[in-house]
């Protein structure tokens, strides 16, 4: 039996996905649920939609500073899990949020081994939190799954390469097995206030990005500038600070978007102006050209030929980022061929035997 950590919606829908290849390889699986995400449109909708477990606890870790929403999650992490009868044989975290962070520190202090999939990303940027949390579950885990063999040079290059994997991509699953779905399910003129015609997609949500006035305003101006409707489902970090602000013309704010409705948005907009790392990858594999608001992206398979564009919040370098066309032919398959759920399941198997 194995114990899952997830606590923010990126690691839901990675869930779902891997969660149906543990069973199908008859591996057991608690599913503890952080509290992370706590708004129920960026977590029990999930649950609904995409089929996940029944978590066995969640740990209401809420919000707070990063200490502590952390620590109140390892706390009541570490208790949970010396609970169990019988103990488990290792711990699954996801990507690199402060719920991955309280995982890892756990299990590193109960002699646990560690599973860490979207292992070897890096951004190079230590004042990032989710660059640290990364880094320090990487070099406490013992089987690393990588999405693509750039991360497995990264962690060689710092000394890891016992237990490591290039597996792909489960997010990539979760495209392939939820599109047709969502189509099925939810009609793109019930998501937009406006008449559907070529339309940008807007997402906000790190820290470096809600916490400075000065960045939200220049990427604004721009926007403002650009002739096409833009719509941004607001991070519930933001309502209040939105509020406030100037938001009209052609920017058209929503409640956060479920994950079915995220992918039918994805696959009818134009271009994508995001921060987050998992829109980034689906943007390449809807194919449509993303416009990154940050200094770096660890995602870097996806710069080429100008499908991702980092911009940070540099007003000129977003107009100019518009302005470009990406050729459809330049587009390649990156992190692996949509069955990396399986891939996994079948390294944890051979793990636990």
């Amino acid at each position: 039996m194995i114990v899952t950590v997830v606590g923010a919606r990126p690691q839901f829908v990675k869930a779902a996905i891997l969660s149906r290849a543990l069973r199908d390889a008859g591996i057991e699986e608690i599913m503890i649920h952080t509290g992370q995400h706590y708004d129920e449109k960026m977590s029990n909708v999930f649950w609904q939609e995409l089929g996940l477990p029944e978590c066995t606890i969640n740990l209401e870790g809420g919000s707070g500073s990063h200490g502590v929403q952390t620590a109140r999650m390892i706390e009541k992490m570490e208790a949970f899990i010396l609970s169990l009868n019988p103990a488990p044989r290792a711990l699954l975290l996801y990507g690199d949020t402060n719920s991955t962070l309280a995982g890892s520190l756990v299990a590193s202090k109960i002699q646990l081994p560690i599973i860490h999939v979207e292992a070897g990303l890096r951004s190079f940027n230590r004042s990032m939190p989710e660059e640290v949390n990364r880094i320090i579950t990487d070099h406490l885990s013992s089987l690393l799954f990588c999405s693509s063999q750039e991360s497995v040079n990264q962690l060689a290059s710092e000394g890891i390469t016992r237990g490591v994997f290039n597996t792909g991509d489960v997010m990539f699953d979760a495209i392939k097995t939820f599109t047709a779905e969502a189509e099925r399910k939810i009609r793109i003129d019930t998501l937009l206030p406006f008449s559907e015609r070529p339309f940008c997609l807007l997402t906000l949500h790190r820290p470096a990005s809600t916490e400075s006035d000065n960045n939200i305003k220049n990427m604004l101006k721009v926007i403002k500038d650009i002739s096409m409707p833009f719509i941004w489902p607001v991070h519930p970090r933001l309502r209040s600070k939105i509020a406030q602000m100037d938001i009209s013309g052609n920017i058209y704010t929503t409640d956060p978007f479920s994950y079915f409705e995220m992918l039918t948005v994805l696959k009818h907009c134009y271009k994508v102006f995001t921060d987050s790392g998992g829109l980034q990858k689906e943007a390449y594999w809807m194919k449509k050209p993303c416009i990154t608001l940050r200094p770096e992206t660890e995602w870097v398979e996806t710069v080429h030929h100008g499908w991702n564009t980092v911009v940070d919040f540099d007003s000129e370098k977003i107009s100019r980022a518009f302005a470009e066309t990406v050729l459809p032919e330049t587009w390649y398959s990156v992190y692996g061929d949509g069955n990396a759920a399986k891939i996994m399941a079948d390294h944890i198997k051979d793990f636990l035997n």
